[in-house]
């Protein structure tokens, strides 16, 4: 017989939180109007999110704002993108230095327009020297492009006689991901309803707790935040191990 899972197991709450934000598109058709003003209403609302998320306690909050598959849009959608991440940037900026929290990037930066490298560079130096949060926007990332460049990185470092193959173990093989100086996401949230990862921190994401909500991104404010992190700290993580073995003060019998 399987019970029950204990209520609360980790009432701390994540250190840190990754987040697809999907359904900014669908969120603007159900309601007659352009895709356009769904994405601008998915930026105002991860405004919102960023006023109100590291009063729970967490250290590193990741989003996803573009994929590497995103640039098979539309020509007319992805410009407006491109133009909405510029001038968000250069918007919110301020309010990032205000609030102390250090911007940090994942993906292949390099190959965005020069208006959005321009504005991530002003706003990366603006906020370099805050440790305490960290916002990482993945921009051009896709995790499967980024197991490659890993690869690429420390195949280099092997030619180069810096790493010897057979010591290989992940540990070794996470410091050359684009994510290496964060820790792995312990909660992971989409939103607009869809089941699926869709590329974004497959490697870092193997343990993280999975939240998925019908609610499309721009509905998705600082009250549904907080719910995501409520369910967080009613989950119990073992990491392989039994639900005995995480809590041995649990008389509850689990069935693996």
């Amino acid at each position: 017989m399987v019970s029950k899972k204990p209520e609360t197991t980790d009432s701390q709450g994540p250190l840190h939180v990754s987040i697809i934000m999907d359904g900014n598109g669908r969120w603007a058709q159900e309601r007659g109007l352009p895709r356009t003003e769904g994405h601008r209403r998915g930026v105002d609302n991860l405004h919102q999110i960023l006023r109100s998320a590291f009063s729970h306690k967490l250290r590193y909050l990741t989003v996803y704002a573009f994929s590497s598959e995103n640039w098979l849009r539309p020509k007319a959608e992805v410009d407006m993108l491109m133009r909405l991440l510029a001038s968000s940037l250069k918007k919110y900026t301020k309010d990032l230095v205000e609030q102390k929290i250090r911007l940090h990037t994942i993906g292949r930066v390099e190959e965005l327009p020069a208006s959005v490298r321009k504005e991530l560079d002003k706003a990366k130096r603006a906020t370099a020297d805050f440790t305490d949060y960290h916002f990482t926007i993945a921009l051009n990332y896709g995790s499967r492009l980024e197991i490659v460049d890993a690869v690429k990185r420390y195949t280099a470092e092997v030619q180069s006689g810096n790493e010897a193959p057979e010591n290989l173990n992940w540990e070794t093989l996470s410091r050359y991901l684009d994510t290496r100086n964060l820790p792995d996401p312990d909660l992971f949230i989409r939103t607009s309803g869809e089941l699926r990862t869709s590329n974004f921190l497959l490697m870092q994401s193997a343990y993280s707790e999975m939240y998925f909500t019908p609610t499309y991104w721009p509905d998705f404010g600082p009250e549904r935040f907080a719910e995501a992190i409520t369910a967080y700290q009613h989950r119990e993580r073992r990491y392989g191990m039994t639900g005995e073995q995480v809590n041995p003060h649990s008389s509850l019998v689990y069935g693996f």
